[in-house]
């Protein structure tokens, strides 16, 4: 721990410390939109019918919501950890996550489809209560459990062992979902995508940001 605190005081300076605050306001404001378009999302798929899907139609729905939920629940506990550990990664990865949280936010507003029939019910817990604050009905274009761990493996290209972590994890939540019908097919295959221009996007917007993940000095190790 002394590491990382020296490894911290060495890293912040003036302006990465108001790049710090820009970054935390971003993800509050974002989680504030996410939240508002959940639950519009939410009652108009009340009111929507749901629809075909080539893949949910052909394959019975499992029961995998410790994937689904303890699954995603662990994963950002890992992912917090991780930029806690590299503030290089930290800035950069704050502002790219609530983009992408705005980006989603407004695309499930634009889009209500009824819940697919055989979707499986998340088992009442602790875990399964914390999911949905954040996890709506209706919610489905386009896939966080996908989107997100495929935007972590892009910003951390540079290291080898997380890109293939975050890119396994974004198959395994990927198939999770679709296996549990909590989303439709085009909802997980179109999530790189669109995940993939949000990420250049960032580079785009942030570049002082970007520049810092090459910086490796700021990296702790245990």
């Amino acid at each position: 721990m002394r590491k990382l605190f020296s490894l911290h005081k060495s890293f912040w300076n003036k302006d990465r410390r108001h790049s710090l605050y820009l970054g935390v306001l971003l993800l509050g404001l974002s989680l504030v939109l996410h939240i508002q378009a959940g639950h519009y999302s939410a009652r108009s798929a009340e009111l929507s019918n749901f629809v075909g899907d080539i893949f949910l139609d052909n394959f019975p729905a499992l029961d995998i919501d410790f994937l689904v939920v303890q699954g995603a629940l662990l994963f950002w506990v890992v992912v917090s950890v991780l930029l806690a550990a590299r503030p290089q990664y930290l800035l950069f990865g704050l502002k790219a996550i609530a983009l992408f949280v705005i980006f989603r936010s407004f695309f499930v507003s634009l889009t209500h489809i009824g819940v697919y029939p055989e979707q499986i019910s998340l088992d009442e817990g602790v875990g399964a209560r914390l999911y949905s604050l954040f996890t709506f009905q209706g919610n489905y274009f386009f896939s966080g459990h996908t989107g997100l761990p495929f935007l972590l493996a892009l910003i951390f290209w540079r290291e080898r062992g997380w890109r293939w972590f975050f890119l396994i994890s974004t198959v395994v939540f990927g198939l999770s979902v679709l296996f549990a019908h909590v989303h439709y097919s085009i909802d997980v295959f179109s999530a790189p995508f669109i995940t993939y221009a949000i990420f250049r996007m960032c580079e785009k917007l942030f570049p002082r940001d970007h520049a810092l993940i090459g910086a490796g000095r700021f990296a702790y190790s245990p």
